[in-house]
């Protein structure tokens, strides 16, 4: 046997006795030697990346875009160095070897160089880095070996080997291929996503490099990774398509709730990813943070539908018709006859897609135009405009027959007035149009998010014109300063020729106007459009909240993550049929079977679970056992659970799941370690224990047996099962 070392305290090694072998200078010098130069290669890239960043802040902000690019240079820098600063060595995931080339090749979170080129770390959404993720023994890729880095608090705690051809044994020992990522799996978790990266399989790999063209749908059931893979996937668009960067729309992150988010925050940050737009489907409309919970189940089935969304159009539509009356407008100068022909074509000169509220200045300019054409006396023009519009009855008429209007109230009309509704959407039965109808308008559901945002759209800002007007404002107060400047600069010109007289030119003169720096509405983040849009827990998607996503995303390039079996109000359509449904096309279909995340003994009892109400759920296999038993007892047992698991357990989270009225102890409190969530807000996230207190009471049918088995797959090491006398 070859002797053994102990690493030095400078090592990036800190590898426990019992893994003695793995420290022989042998298999692990040449590693070091690498991160030696890693680390330098990071000194210096911090020290650059610190100047330059002071250098940006000290430069002088300017106007316009050229204030947008020094932001976004800072933006950029400043996360940059802050992956840098948080990472340091464990930037690095791993190394593969090929066989053409004894050449290692290390994986990181970010690409890095030394000062004179040479490539030290590949960044793992390139295609160098593939093999390292999508590699196996039945595809090797072209990898003679591959290794993967377990780092802790910044140091290597141990690695493992993996051998694709038989020369790949030499220099490699404990070669335990699964055995240590499947020990990982079992770590305990905490209030955020852990870092899985380095441990991505070839499976989840695959979804997370496949094209942007088209939507994606990747059905997996609990544990399968499908979260993970839409977070790396987010990450790897952003680098490898040149179609999705911030300047053409980037990317939009729709999660179903806010602990959700909360708890994925921190997974793009770690990915080098700082600017994709996160949100739940509540926060792309105002109303949505108090919306409550549609109490009708037939009226949330009536407002699940695209079609009555379609019922926005003919409503906005009423209020866009031109008068059927002529009239005359005076002006100081003369009396000018519109006819009812002359608001027809005024009204059929706005541009197609304009919103209504901004269409009114087109109609209103097209009409002056009108005016302007019939009058035949010398009053200037710009005289003779501003007269026609001190014409009171002109302007009343016009405000009547196309009027500012607000999205809440036009939806609010819908739900309360019921000839309105029946105008605007025939189809509905006199049953449907009358339950659709509510004392109070202006109390928003969840189900009314869609008919707001799909108003709100078809509307446009109703302060778009005055800000518009006051930003022509600022245009021309600055153009007519700048003229006074040009002017006293030609008068110093003492013969008047030259360059200088070319600062009479308006072309010129405009130029110099930056009217991006002048006062105007700022963009909205979640108004989009988006140039990709991933969605997790797509599941639960009403065709109406597809249509929300769809005003943001034109080009429909859709990453779409969910599991069927776990649709609260069922799912018996394929993913093609309900997504061609909803209005996309071009549908690809992956799908992802292994659950890394569930142990085998909690699986086996959920899995009982949703067969009873879905008997084709596809239903994933776990890959490893906890060796814990599902434990039953009494809900008074709560406390004794917990402090037991707690004593037991110096790290990991726990949840309670629980539905909101559920009466178990009331001296139980949430902590940092132990949460308390229901069976709804806990989908998309897991603790190393789960208790469930009364599972009976989450409900009956599909709506009931799905939240059991969510709440009972979120656990990746206990599960206890509580219930009242």
């Amino acid at each position: 046997m070859k002797p053994t070392t102990t690493p030095s305290a400078t090592s990036a090694f800190d590898l426990p006795a019992r893994l003695s072998l793995k420290a022989d200078p042998a298999l692990i010098d040449g590693d070091e030697q690498h991160f030696a130069a890693i680390a330098q290669s990071l000194e210096e890239a911090i020290a650059d990346l610190s100047d330059r960043l002071a250098a940006a802040r000290r430069a002088p902000g300017g106007i316009g875009r050229e204030a947008m690019d020094r932001d976004t240079e800072i933006h950029r820098l400043t996360g940059r160095l802050r992956t840098l600063r948080r990472f340091g060595l464990d930037l690095c995931l791993g190394r593969t070897v090929g066989t053409d080339s004894p050449e290692p090749v290390y994986i990181g979170r970010l690409g890095l160089s030394d000062s004179a080129g040479r490539r030290l770390l590949y960044d793992w959404r390139s295609a160098a880095a593939e093999p390292f993720f999508a590699a196996t023994h039945a595809r090797p890729m072209g990898l003679a070996s591959r290794r993967r880095y377990r780092w802790t608090h910044g140091r290597i705690s141990d690695y493992w080997d993996e051998v694709f051809t038989a020369d790949g044994l030499d220099g490699h020992a404990a070669l335990d291929d699964q055995s240590a990522f499947i020990a990982s799996l079992g770590g305990t978790r905490t209030s955020r996503m852990r870092d899985v990266l380095a441990t991505i399989q070839a499976d989840q790999d695959a979804v997370i490099r496949a094209g942007s063209r088209g939507a994606l749908v990747v059905d997996g059931g609990p544990g399968t990774g499908k979260t993970v893979v839409a977070l790396h996937r987010a990450a790897h668009l952003l680098y490898s398509d040149p179609r999705l960067g911030h300047r053409r729309g980037g990317v939009l992150f729709v999660g179903p709730h806010q602990p959700y988010l909360a708890y994925v925050a921190d997974v793009l940050p770690s990915l080098g990813e700082e600017g994709v737009q996160t949100c739940t489907l509540r926060d792309l409309v105002a109303e949505g943070a108090g919306a409550g919970v549609e109490s009708d189940p037939h009226v949330a089935r009536l407002k699940s539908s695209a079609e009555l969304v379609k019922a926005i159009e003919p409503a906005v539509g009423i209020y866009e018709e031109p008068p059927t009356q002529g009239m005359t407008v005076s002006s100081h100068w003369s009396d000018l006859w519109l006819s009812p022909e002359d608001w027809a074509a005024a009204f059929e000169a706005v541009e197609p897609g304009t919103p209504h509220n901004e269409a009114r200045d087109q109609i209103q300019e097209e009409l002056l135009a009108i005016l302007m054409d019939k009058d035949d006396s010398d009053a200037p023009p710009h005289l003779l405009r501003r007269s026609l519009l001190q014409d009171r009855e002109f302007v009343t008429t016009l405000n009547r027959a196309w009027p500012m209007l607000d999205a809440s109230d036009l939806v609010a009309d819908l739900w309360s007035v019921p000839a309105y509704l029946r105008k605007c959407a025939p189809w509905l039965g006199p049953d449907d149009v009358r339950r659709l109808q509510r004392e109070d308008a202006h109390a928003w559901t969840l189900s009314d998010l869609p008919f707001l945002d799909a108003a709100r759209a078809r509307l446009g800002d109703p302060e778009a014109s005055e800000r518009k007007r006051r930003h022509d404002a600022c245009v021309a107060a600055e153009r007519a300063r700048r003229a006074d400047v040009i002017d006293g600069i030609l008068e110093a010109d003492d013969d008047g020729e030259g360059a200088v007289t070319m600062l009479r030119g308006r072309d010129l003169q405009d130029t110099l106007i930056d009217e991006s720096a002048m006062p105007g509405a700022e963009r909205e983040l979640l108004a989009g459009p988006f140039a990709h849009v991933i969605v997790d827990e797509a599941q639960e998607l009403t065709d109406a909240e597809w249509q929300m996503l769809l005003l943001r995303c034109p080009s429909r390039s859709f990453t779409i993550v969910g599991d069927r079996a776990q649709a609260r109000h069922g799912f018996t359509q394929s993913w093609q049929e309900r997504l061609e449904r909803a209005g996309l096309d071009r549908i690809t279909l992956a799908s992802l079977s292994i659950n890394y995340r569930t142990p085998q003994e909690v699986m086996a009892e959920a899995e009982t679970v949703i067969r009873a109400v879905l008997p084709d759920a596809n239903v994933p296999a776990s890959v490893r056992s906890s060796g814990i038993p599902v434990v039953r007892g009494s809900v008074a047992e709560l406390a004794t659970v917990l402090d037991g698991w707690l004593a037991a357990h110096a790290e990991g989270t726990a949840c309670v799941i629980r539905t909101e009225d559920a009466g178990f102890d009331s001296t139980f409190r949430a902590t940092s370690r132990v949460r308390s969530l229901t069976p709804e807000l806990s989908k998309g996230l897991e603790f190393d224990l789960v208790v469930l207190i009364d599972p009976h009471t989450f409900g009956a049918g599909i709506e009931g047996a799905v939240d059991r088995y969510v709440a009972m797959t979120r656990a990746t090491r206990q599960l206890v099962i509580l219930t009242s006398p």
